[in-house]
Formats: structure tokens, sequence, C-alpha cells
């Protein structure tokens, strides 16, 4: 099958990566002829990004896409065509934060109280209705702590709302959590459902620098409160492929934060640490296949992300346990270069390795 991904970035290459073996082709709608993915199948990247997306459509039999801002109406006039997996109320809902939580609360899934922005009145009554502290978000785009002020006084209201430039906002209440989670899943065409297990995810300055898969401690109750959540978000939508929801623990049980109705960051640990990474998962939905095992290869797995500079890799590539995953993109700060994956057969191999690996965290 012939799949066209709208993106070219790290997502795509790693997406492609794991199709081949399947005997699909790949084509790829980008800006440049150097992107992450660009020679890993059939690049469009004239000027005109139209005649991209015109080519590309052409070329594939199913569409896919790297990103939750991908433009709707685009979406739409493809699938007049050919099918896009996930569909275009996944797209739209995801790539709207006020959507988003607004389906949460029809779904009854615990999330953070909020209430939308748009003047600085608006923000003004929020922080009054919610109280402090609470971030304030874009509605759109903003990613790895982009678009966000963590409001604490009511003194930085405006600031705040400065801080956003005009754009349509949200405010959300400070969820106070023991740790950052997430939950990978896939849905098939024909309906059928795979779960990852849940991972605990470290952050710095917004953005993610540690996986521990599976999360340790999780009573299994949890996993299936998860799961249960994310089984009627998919459903709700039609989604057909990866879905992830990032969630917090709490004192009182998660709390649903975000969704990405795509591979996501914090399953590349699923490359060499589950049976079926999440990217062949994703590509297996989307062309109709069956779903493959996502149960873990090991009792512990790591994924650490290479930040700003590429770092040490001599080092991971001396470690039998730990694989090396560069993305072809020049150095540049705070941007995603690669990434290492660690396997473990023990805490304590799997501490030992992280530790080996220092250099690639922030101190």
């Amino acid at each position: 099958m012939k799949i066209g991904i709208l993106g070219a970035g790290q997502l795509g290459r790693m997406m492609a990566i794991s199709g081949y073996p399947l005997n699909h082709q790949f084509g790829f709608s980008g800006n440049t002829n150097d992107e992450p993915a660009s020679l890993l199948g059939h690049m469009f990247a004239l000027e005109d990004n139209a005649e991209n997306i015109e080519s590309l459509v052409a070329f594939a039999d199913v569409i896919t896409y790297e990103s939750e801002n991908t433009d709707v109406e685009i979406v739409k006039e493809i699938n007049k065509d050919i099918p896009v997996y996930p569909g275009e109320k996944s797209l739209f809902t995801t790539q709207h934060r006020g959507r988003e939580k607004a389906l949460f609360d029809q779904l009854n899934i615990p999330c953070a109280p909020y209430q939308m922005v748009n003047s600085l009145a608006d923000l003004t009554k929020a922080v009054s209705d919610i109280g402090l502290p609470a971030i304030l978000k874009t509605a759109t785009e903003g990613y790895d702590g982009k678009g966000q002020f963590l409001i604490r006084h009511t003194d930085q209201i405006k600031e705040a709302f400065d801080s956003m430039q005009g754009v349509e906002s949200i405010l959300e209440g400070f969820v106070n959590f023991k740790r950052e989670l997430s939950l990978i899943a896939v849905r098939g065409i024909d309906n059928d459902h795979k779960y990852y297990p849940l991972v605990e995810n470290t952050h710095h300055n917004g953005i993610l620098r540690l996986t521990i898969a599976p999360a340790q401690t999780i009573d299994p109750k949890v996993q299936e409160t998860a799961e249960h959540y994310m089984q009627t978000l998919l459903d709700e939508m039609g989604h057909v492929g990866v879905l992830t929801i990032e969630l917090f623990e709490t004192e009182n049980g998660l709390v649903v934060n975000e969704m990405a109705p795509r591979v996501h960051n914090s399953g590349h640990w699923s490359i060499e640490g589950a049976h079926t990474s999440q990217f062949e998962n994703h590509i297996r939905a989307i062309s109709g296949m069956p779903l493959g095992d996502t149960s873990p290869t090991h009792a512990f797995s790591a994924m650490i992300n290479i930040i700003g500079k590429i770092g040490p890799t001599d080092l991971v590539l001396n470690m039998a346990n730990a694989s090396l995953h560069l993305y072809d993109k020049t150095e540049r700060e705070n941007r995603k270069l690669g990434h290492i994956n660690i396997i473990a057969n023990s805490q304590v191999q799997l501490d030992t390795s992280i530790q080996q690996l220092k250099d690639f965290l922030p101190n």
C-alpha cells in the first residue's frame, strides 16, 4: 500500500522505517528536501504547498499526519478522494484545548477546571472562578511548554494575558499531582483496540526528557481506568490509528490533561521495548492490517530525549542494552534531535543505565 504522510519530520521518518518491512511505500508532503523523512520515500516539497498535497494524494492510497496542527480543511478536501486516518473529528477536537476539555466533560472524563479566555475581563473572571495557581494556555498550537503562562498571583493577570498576544486562550486550574503519566493506544479500522502500559514522564522546561515504561507501582485498576477513558475517546471520535492521552496521577485518581491524535514522544520506548512499536501499530491500523502485540518485551524500559546537542553518542553505542535513534536534524537549542531507548531486566540495571547516560539529561 502507498501511504502518504502530511509532514516529513521525525515521526514520519519512524513511521516509514516501521512500515517498509510490511511492504508499504511512503510519500511525504514537507517544506524542504532536507527534513528528517525526506530520504525515506517520495518527497513532495515544492514552494507551492497546495501542489505538494495534490501530488501526495495522487501518489497515496491512504493519508495520515504527524501533527494535530494539520489544517482540518486540507484533510476534508483529501478525504473526498482517499481516506485520511485519524479522521476529521479526531483532528478537529484535539487541535483546540477548549474542544478537548468539552469532550472530556461530555464523556465524564476527569480534567482540570477551565474557562475560555478572549479578553482581559474574561481572564480576570476566570481567575476569580477557578482560583490560583492556574495555567493560561493558547487554545490552539503550543507544544513543549510553549504558549503557556503559570499565574501564581493576581498581579500577574495582565502580564499573562499580554503574553498570549491576543489569541484565543484557555485558563486551566493547576492540578496537584504525584507524577505525570501517558497512555498510548491504537484502534483499527475493524474497531479492534490495543493498549500500551501506562508510562511515567519527566519534563524539563516543558519538554519531555525521560520516559519510564511501564510506569512502576501502578495499580491494575489505574491501568483499567485509563484504558476505559481511552476506549471512550477512541470510539466517540471514530479514531483509527494511534491516540495518546496525557494524565496526572493525583491523590483522588487520574486527571486527563490533553490528547494527541498521533504517535507520541512518550511512546518512542516501544521501538525496542514492546513487541510491536507504536509506529508499526499506527501503520497497521491505517492500512487495515491486524494490530500487533503491545505488551513489553522487557520488565523495564526507558526513553531519553536528546535535546539541543547530540552529545556523546559513542557512550550509547557501547552499551549492550541501549539503542540510539537520531533524526538527521541540525543542533539547535531545545530541538529534539533524537532519543535513546534502554531495555533492562531489573530496576537496578535500569537505574544504572540511566545514570550512565546522565550527560543527556538536564542537571
